[in-house]
């Protein structure tokens, strides 16, 4: 590779991470909150569950774009879906101005869509320009921007609460979100300037449709889906901590404070589990499934507070792992011209899986059986854990 494209791909790498770094504030600062807002709006408990339906419609779209950027190879379309996705984030400001659950459901729900379309070609776009330096390596480091950007959001949302009083303080946050909302867009147009075709279009060759996909490829997937069946969405923690906050076991102001811990931790794990991947490939992954197997029983274990800060650490770990290295695995799975149907392929089954466990683990803490709640999340993560310990180690 020549020294001009390692210095291109350089900085469109860091206009991409920096990207990433400003929508997380916007997104995983109102995600801070989401549960406890829906509470607030008078929404049953299942309501929380049923945001995981927007991780769904936003996984649903990942698909859908992958397949958009794969039959249609063009730098303009892999940038308009990018750009088109980005560009929805502005419905989470807008969530200031809501007075009913279901309209705020419907801004999350807009907001997911916009993740999912910009999801695939932009994932293509970072395993290309990381080729130089290691592909694990690179998406642990934009990972680790992407949550500096994830712990502001939650940070700056506390404070804001904490300031301005509870339930001001709420809308207020949503209003604060404009500014890194303008940013991110800034970061894109820079990122898509000097990277306008990427390797994907320019190397366009001979397809094979699904029959890329590789055997290794649906077992990966297999273990994904059953890692996120257990993994008890964030929605329902934030609902929890609410009803905590109404009966006196903590401060409202402190929910988003659960959910800062838990990015600082994805931050913290994300370089160095990136560097293992690269070491040791896919074997690495198995941590996500055993962090998310003690999740409940920490968050349900331990009385007040205590359980929540145990709960947000081993939430932090299984993300940090989620999001670095089995994004890295899936571009090691796959050659460069299927690798944007592959995303949205693997992203579909991800989504679906934990709207389904999401939404079933709200329902049973809405009915009170939390010792089933534990049984099942154990259970998927076990079944989890022995299919990544199976699969091979993966090479590009």
């Amino acid at each position: 590779m020549r020294s001009e494209d390692k210095r291109r791909f350089l900085r469109v790498f860091i206009a991409l991470s920096l990207l990433s770094l400003f929508a997380d504030i916007v997104y995983e600062g109102a995600r801070s909150i989401g549960g406890a807002y829906l509470n607030l709006l008078g929404a049953p408990a299942l309501a929380a569950g049923i945001l995981t339906l927007g991780e769904l419609l936003s996984n649903v779209m990942r698909l859908v774009g992958g397949v958009i950027a794969y039959k249609v190879p063009s730098g303009r379309v892999y940038w308009g879906l990018i750009l088109l996705g980005y560009g929805l984030n502005v419905f989470i400001p807008l969530l200031a101005l809501t007075r009913s659950w279901e309209l705020a459901l419907l801004l999350f729900f807009l907001e997911r869509v916009g993740k999912g379309v910009r999801a695939p070609a932009r994932d293509v776009i970072l395993s290309e320009v990381t080729t130089g330096f290691g592909r694990g390596k690179g998406f642990g480091i934009h990972e680790l921007l992407d949550q500096i950007g994830a712990i502001t959001g939650p940070l700056l949302v506390s404070a804001i609460i904490f300031l301005r009083g509870y339930p001001a303080g709420y809308r207020e946050a949503f209003w604060i979100m404009w500014v890194p909302t303008i940013l991110a867009l800034v970061m894109l147009l820079s990122a898509m300037i000097m990277y306008p075709r990427p390797k994907a279009v320019t190397e366009v060759g001979k397809r094979m449709g699904g029959r890329r996909l590789s055997p290794r490829f649906w077992i990966f997937m297999a273990g994904s889906m059953a890692t996120m069946l257990g993994f008890l969405y964030w929605g329902v923690i934030a609902y929890y901590g609410q009803d905590a906050a109404n009966a006196g076991l903590i401060a409202a102001g402190e929910i988003p404070i659960f959910y800062l811990v838990a990015m600082a931790v994805d931050a913290v794990i994300a370089v160095p589990i990136g560097i293992l991947y690269d070491k040791i490939g896919s074997k690495s992954i198995t941590v996500a499934p055993i962090a998310a197997l003690l999740i409940t029983p920490t968050l349900f274990g331990f009385s007040g507070r205590t359980g929540f800060y145990l709960a947000a650490v081993f939430w932090g770990l299984a993300m940090g792992v989620v999001e670095t290295v089995m994004r890295a695995a899936v571009a090691d799975m796959t050659t460069v011209e299927v690798r944007s149907l592959a995303y949205g392929v693997y992203s579909f089954g991800f989504g679906l899986s934990w709207m389904i466990g999401g939404t079933l683990l709200a329902f049973l803490y809405q009915i009170g059986y939390i010792n089933l709640m534990i049984a099942f999340c154990i259970t998927a993560e076990v079944v989890a854990t022995a299919i990544f310990a199976a699969l091979p180690k993966v090479r590009g």
